[in-house]
């Protein structure tokens, strides 16, 4: 998962958590981010990941810039500015979504109980 923090632009401020992906970035009303800014194009760039990490596709002609130079097929890195038009945003990874662990303690507590239970029932038995 990663995160795309507007820096620059009429979203500035805003974040955005990118779970699935292509994930498209452009001036269209169906991309999943959609930049109003000058110098976006409809379909200006998407998000990619490939086993090696996280890589931009982006349109053919279309301007984008990874921190101030311009871009070359390149893996991103954790906390780089990519400028599209007069918009900038910064890639960073989001933070992991932990799983609930409910279930699994309640089964180990359960587990104790029991094995407690057992042992005292052995000691009544025993001693009896």
């Amino acid at each position: 998962m990663i995160q795309l923090h507007v820096l620059s632009g009429k979203k500035a401020g805003s974040r955005t958590v990118v779970r699935h992906f292509p994930f498209h970035i452009g001036r269209a009303p169906e991309n999943h981010l959609q930049l109003d800014d000058d110098g976006v194009w409809d379909q200006h760039l998407s998000f990619e990941f490939q086993s090696g990490g996280f890589n931009l596709a982006v349109a053919p002609n279309a301007l984008v810039a990874v921190n101030g130079q311009p871009f070359q097929n390149q893996t991103l890195r954790n906390g780089d500015t990519i400028t599209i038009g007069s918009a900038k945003l910064q890639f960073w990874l989001a933070a992991a979504r932990q799983r609930g662990l409910r279930f699994r303690e309640l089964f180990v507590w359960s587990l104790i109980a029991a094995v407690t239970a057992s042992q005292i029932a052995l000691i009544y038995w025993l001693i009896r």
